[in-house]
């Protein structure tokens, strides 16, 4: 009989079980709403990007169901075959404008907006510097490209200045943040990174997943947040959290967009976005421009969840955002604590290594706009019950 080559996988998973790390997909029953359906069970959710609570909202789904009556539910091709549509086009001048550039293009995702982005524009003589938290979609896209991979220390722009010091000077050089960090919801330090890339000739990149639709008027991001238009080159949005829909994209020169046009491997060898999705992006955009109470009530649903944490004596790290990390410590602990809060009604998903280091396992937990009062105020209620019961809080 012939061997299983693949039974070396069974052993990881039985180590990842046995660490206590093991965890089994939660499947969404209902709509992606902030009291929703998971296996069968009625949760207050606090694990969706769903910030605004746009992936309900009556106008994007008015916009994909005429979409789709219109256009039909695919675009049948690439981009760069016969995939470009006139929703597409529409999509990309509305995003440009919205970020203040020159011109926008669709990605299939967050994550290969980044990967594709990054890989395309340099080569094994460039240099990356890059945030030693940012995401992973970043630090793939660096590997791909074959260049010298420099990390500096969390938000320590001077010690980014120390590495670009160190470079050759007519080296290429790449310098990378989040603009809101994914595990943490810290803030990069974009002004003073800004000064460093324009010290020394450096190409300036964002990754502005988390704060599109959160920071800046409107929901522009970090870049409008700090007042850095015109000093951020490369700047990557998401479609798929505070917009509610799906994809991701690359904003900033016309030629630079282009270019990623002609060499970015995702965009090149990936079907279009359906037309359903594309007019839901624009139809957010509208909601973001003209709804200005969905970003309000995000703030102050983040604020009370927040204040409530600390109140109960939880770690909440860092935060500067909606992303909140109840942190614990041990990774058994926070996937015992996962669990507890969903046998309860609350769905809070744990998170250890390797996505956070060792010894910072955590709860991350996500308050958005469409949260009742009485939702957050019975998730604070739930988790002092359990964080009691572990002894996480005295």
């Amino acid at each position: 009989m012939r061997q299983d080559p693949l039974a070396f996988l069974t052993t990881e998973l039985n180590a990842l079980r046995d660490q206590g790390l093991y965890r089994r997909l939660r499947v969404l029953e209902s709509e992606a709403l902030a009291h929703a359906t998971f296996d069968h069970t009625s949760v207050v959710n606090l694990s969706s990007n769903n910030y605004l609570g746009f992936a309900t909202h009556p106008r994007l789904r008015e916009a994909a169901l005429e979409a789709v009556r219109t256009y039909g539910v695919g675009s049948g091709a690439v981009r760069t075959i016969s995939g470009t549509m006139a929703l597409h086009v529409e999509l990309e001048r509305r995003l440009a404008a919205f970020k203040k550039v020159e011109a926008v293009v669709v990605f299939q995702s967050g994550f290969t907006a980044n990967a594709g982005t990054v890989s395309a524009i340099l080569n094994k003589d460039d240099a990356i510097i890059s945030d030693e938290l940012n995401h992973a979609s970043i630090i793939d896209g660096a590997r791909l490209s074959r260049a010298t991979i420099k990390v500096f220390p969390h938000k320590d722009a001077d010690a980014a200045r120390a590495i670009m010091r160190d470079l050759p000077a007519g080296q290429r050089k790449l310098l990378i943040t989040d603009g809101v960090f994914s595990m943490d919801g810290d803030l990069g330090p974009l002004p003073a990174l800004c000064d460093v890339a324009e010290e020394f000739g450096a190409i300036m990149m964002v990754d502005d997943a988390h704060a599109s639709g959160v920071f800046g008027a409107q929901g522009r991001g970090t870049v409008d947040h700090f007042g850095c238009h015109g000093r951020v080159d490369i700047q990557v949005g998401t479609l798929s959290k505070a917009i509610g829909v799906l994809g991701g994209y690359v904003a900033g020169t016309r030629d630079f967009i282009d270019f990623l046009c002609h060499r970015a491997r995702p965009f090149l060898f990936s079907t279009s976005h359906p037309p359903a999705v594309t007019a839901a992006c624009i139809a957010a955009l509208d909601v973001l421009e003209s709804e200005p109470q969905w970003m309000e009530q995000l703030w102050d649903n983040t604020r009370f969840f927040k204040a409530g944490l600390t109140a109960l004596g939880f770690n909440t790290g860092r935060s500067e955002s909606p992303i909140t990390p109840v942190i614990v410590g041990e990774a058994p602990v926070a996937m015992q604590f996962s669990d507890k809060l969903f046998a309860q009604g609350v769905f809070a998903q744990g998170i250890g290594f390797p996505t956070v280091p060792k010894g910072q396992a955590r709860l991350r937990t996500m308050p958005a706009a469409t949260h009742t009062r009485e939702d957050l105020q019975y998730a604070l209620d739930m988790f002092g019950k359990v964080g009691r019961e572990l002894g996480v809080i005295p």
